[in-house]
């Protein structure tokens, strides 16, 4: 296993923090596997050499496209979602996984890469109401 000696374990799985998830991707070469929602990706995204967007929306249909020899950083937007990833991507047999603590908003906060498509930017006073900012 790739993520000896890293991380926290909490509810049975293995946490790392942004700059840990960061420091497996660029040097050991794990996979960030964002399972955010498409709506969720066009403004920020993670800028490592490895990475797999598949919403969690279609995660039951197409695990099976997962590389199952490189190890897996599951990451979303604060860590919701990517923990109910893990919980399904542990029944299915991957045992070389590891939640991203915080998501991307830990990721942003830590300073570390992204990838910014200012066209993307949601802007609304709730979620309900997300829209574009910076589309007429």
């Amino acid at each position: 296993m790739t993520f000896l000696n890293h991380g926290f374990v909490s509810s049975g799985f293995l946490n790392l923090s942004a700059s840990e998830a960061y420091r497996e991707a660029i040097e050991n070469n794990a996979i960030i596997l964002d399972v955010r929602e498409l709506r969720l990706t066009g403004y920020k995204n993670f800028d490592v050499p490895n990475m797999i967007h598949l919403p969690h929306s279609t995660l039951v249909e197409n695990y099976m496209t997962l590389p199952t020899n490189i190890p897996l950083i599951v990451a979303d937007s604060v860590g919701l979602r990517s923990h109910e990833a893990m919980v399904f991507l542990q029944g299915k047999g991957f045992n070389n996984i590891a939640n991203l603590a915080g998501g991307i908003v830990d990721w942003e906060r830590d300073g570390l890469p992204l990838k910014k498509d200012i066209t993307e930017q949601l802007d609304g006073s709730c979620v309900c109401q997300l829209r574009p900012r910076h589309r007429k």
